[in-house]
């Protein structure tokens, strides 16, 4: 439970708006939370630079958190991205070298204001984090520390795009919502009549986003742009790097960690794409309470301890019983002086036929060709801790997959980073998808995903050089799974499943594939963590607490539903997201904005070439006198060698036909 906190040690007051102006004239929109008393006791300056509406979109979340750094004697200040939210432009894409640029002259006009010391920190969750690395890589001088929270180092290998070279469904769903966003009008009230034709320049020279990330379906100059790991050593100044293991950006914190060479810390919990303070699954901790422990030490040169404390920390969860949500994950906190630890060691199991061994027996192959449906207890990608995220029950996945088990544990299993699968293999095609998920099997027989991984075999050797198959022949590839923190308990039973397809998180091959296995040699490489006595003495983390939300009416709160439908007759299943009107009332600024988004995914048990992705989504933005209407509609097909992206935008001002846009891709695949 999250305490709401009344009083600050600063009281607090709140700029709604204002302009920063670019080097070419281009206006930024900055919304600010100072202490009541800084232009005589100035303060250092926290910065968050996302394209999410700080007017409307984010406003309930920010409150809490700006508000709540304020109170203690900070400058928190929060940026629309150019063409987005109120500032001027146009928001071509994700992490342009424009964005930075804009964020360093923000930087350099926060530093130079009276009411600000010269010092400066970033801080942001996923877009946010992005750029509070990729910005500390251009060393602005009064940058001083950034906090990061669910990013990532590698934007080809560890975003919404592609996981081990294949074609995340994210990547529509996500373009999908930033174009309905980066679409949505400014507001009246902040940038005056001049909004209807400000919007309609941002209309009609809207982006269709997942078309040009579709374009760069390999790891070329593209993604290395914004990719700090090209160049660790660019970051000079301390980091902080969080996240979650339900989250899809933990990849990225041990290589961070492991990578850069500034000062660092990392704290991955069991937490979701959310801020740990009221995230889903907790337990929630004193996120905020910790941030300060980082901002005091790094910007107020005060000796909190946290840099005393242990490099990586994270949960170690703990089986829980698969379910669609959870509200906690049992475990506990454990740390580790430095990353990578040498005190954790590979242990390696053998995947024979039907087993998982100790010790290899005879090599024999062993031949499985997924139907199109394997992954439909996958839950989402990523999640915001909503209803149905989860993986479930993975036993009808396993049913469509070869499975390798252990024999039940006679003891604790403890493991803490990246399990690795090396599979010698064939395939009968010459683009095919390896998908490996490293399950718990319970002693009631329930399945749980502890972690998995995917790759496309095309990239075996290389993301930036992908080769085709050569249908027959044996290979050795390694399949890497997501980091992670878990015990498996004495008596329940390490699985390895493998299969072709992973809908609908994965786009599927051209074709199907038949898939052979070479047992005796394939293997299972687990990182093992010996018990740590130390771990009883970590500082235990405060309880949550926040600063109040805005005044607002909730008007209606949405129904989430997620179902599944399968038509014998046609043998297609669909996979139906939906979540109707989220519709609030901001008081103080007199804006009803209203949501709703709906995702259908259907394919065919058998024939790749009937998948088919849909995205919807209503955005209405009113008072009084004034309203606007948004429908965005993302189409996504394919046949062997193109993808079919179809888009259309269609808007509306106080109930007249506004501006529409349509689009129509066809993007080569690729290896895809």
């Amino acid at each position: 439970m999250v305490r709401f906190i009344e009083e600050f040690p600063r009281p607090v007051r709140v700029i709604e708006n204002e302009w920063v102006y670019a080097s070419d004239g281009c206006r930024l929109a900055l919304r600010i939370w100072l202490p009541a008393d800084a232009a005589s006791d100035p303060v250092p300056a926290i910065l968050e630079c996302i394209p999410y509406r700080k007017r409307d979109f984010t406003r309930r979340r920010d409150e809490p958190m700006h508000h709540y750094f304020a109170g203690h004697g900070y400058a928190a200040v929060r940026m629309d991205l150019r063409g987005s939210g109120d500032s001027d432009g146009l928001l071509e894409d994700e992490y342009l070298e424009q964005e930075h640029d804009d964020v360093l002259e923000v930087i350099e006009w926060l530093a130079a204001q009276p009411w600000c010391t010269g010092r400066v920190g970033m801080m942001g969750i996923s877009w946010g984090g992005f750029n509070a690395l990729q910005v500390a890589a251009r060393r602005p001088p009064a940058l001083k520390a950034i906090l990061t929270l669910c990013s990532t180092d590698d934007r080809y290998t560890d975003d919404a795009h592609y996981q081990g070279g294949c074609l995340l469904n994210e990547n529509l769903s996500w373009g999908s919502v930033f174009l309905s966003c980066a679409a949505s009008p400014p507001d009246p009230d902040i940038v005056g009549e001049s909004w209807r034709e400000r919007w309609r320049y941002r209309l009609e020279n809207a982006v269709l986003y997942p078309a040009i990330w579709m374009s760069h379906p390999h790891r070329d100059e593209y993604w290395k742009h914004g990719s700090v790991c090209e160049d660790y050593a660019a970051i000079e100044c301390p980091v902080y790097a969080v996240g979650g293991w339900a989250d899809g950006y933990s990849n990225a914190i041990p290589r961070l960690m492991a990578g850069l060479r500034s000062p660092r810390k990392a704290l991955i919990g069991p937490w979701s794409h959310s801020f740990p303070h009221n995230a889903r699954p907790g337990p929630s901790i004193g996120f905020f309470q910790e941030a300060l422990r980082w901002w005091d030490c790094w910007l107020k040169d005060i000796p909190t301890g946290i840099m005393e404390e242990p490099m990586f920390r994270v949960w170690m969860a703990e089986h829980t019983r698969p379910a669609p949500s959870h509200d906690e994950i049992p475990g506990r906190w454990v740390a580790e002086e430095q990353w990578p630890s040498t005190r954790i060691l590979p242990h390696v199991w053998y995947l024979n036929v039907l087993s998982l061994g100790r010790e290899p027996e005879t090599e024999r192959p062993v031949s499985h060709s997924s139907p199109q449906t394997a992954g439909l207890g996958a839950g989402d990608w990523y999640g915001f801790g909503a209803e149905g995220e989860s993986p479930i029950d993975q036993r009808e996945d396993d049913g469509k997959s070869l499975t390798f088990d252990s024999g039940p544990l006679t003891e604790a299993i403890e493991i803490l980073g990246a399990p690795e699968v090396d599979l010698e293999l064939t395939v009968d095609q010459p683009v095919g998808h390896v998908i490996v998920r490293l399950n718990d099997i319970a002693p009631d027989g329930s399945s749980s995903r502890v972690t998995w991984g995917a790759l496309n075999l095309a990239h075996r050797e290389s993301h930036a050089n992908p080769e085709a198959v050569e249908p027959g022949r044996r290979y050795k590839v390694t399949v890497r799974l997501n980091d992670v923190g878990y015990a498996f308990a004495p008596g329940h039973v390490v699985r390895v499943a493998v299969s072709t397809c992973y809908w609908p998180v994965i786009w599927p091959a051209p074709a199907p594939v038949r898939l052979t296995v070479f047992t005796g040699v394939s293997r299972l490489s687990l990182p093992v963590r010996p018990a740590s006595p130390a771990d009883r003495n970590l500082r235990p983390f405060k309880p949550p607490e926040q600063a109040r939300h805005p005044e607002h009416t909730t008007v209606s709160r949405p129904t989430l539903k997620r179902i599944i439908e399968r038509d014998l007759t046609t043998d297609e299943t669909i996979y139906r997201v939906h979540s109707d009107d989220d519709k609030a009332r901001l008081e103080e600024i007199d804006l009803t904005v209203s949501y709703a988004i709906g995702k259908t995914y259907s394919i065919q048990e058998y024939d790749p070439a009937a998948a088919r992705a849909v995205i919807e989504q209503t955005t209405v933005h009113s008072r009084a006198d004034w309203s606007t209407r948004l429908e965005c509609r993302t189409e996504l097909s394919a046949g062997p060698d193109h993808f079919l992206l179809r888009a259309r935008l269609r808007t509306w001002i106080d109930g007249k036909r506004f501006v529409d846009r349509d689009w129509e891709e066809s993007i080569p695949r690729k290896f895809l």
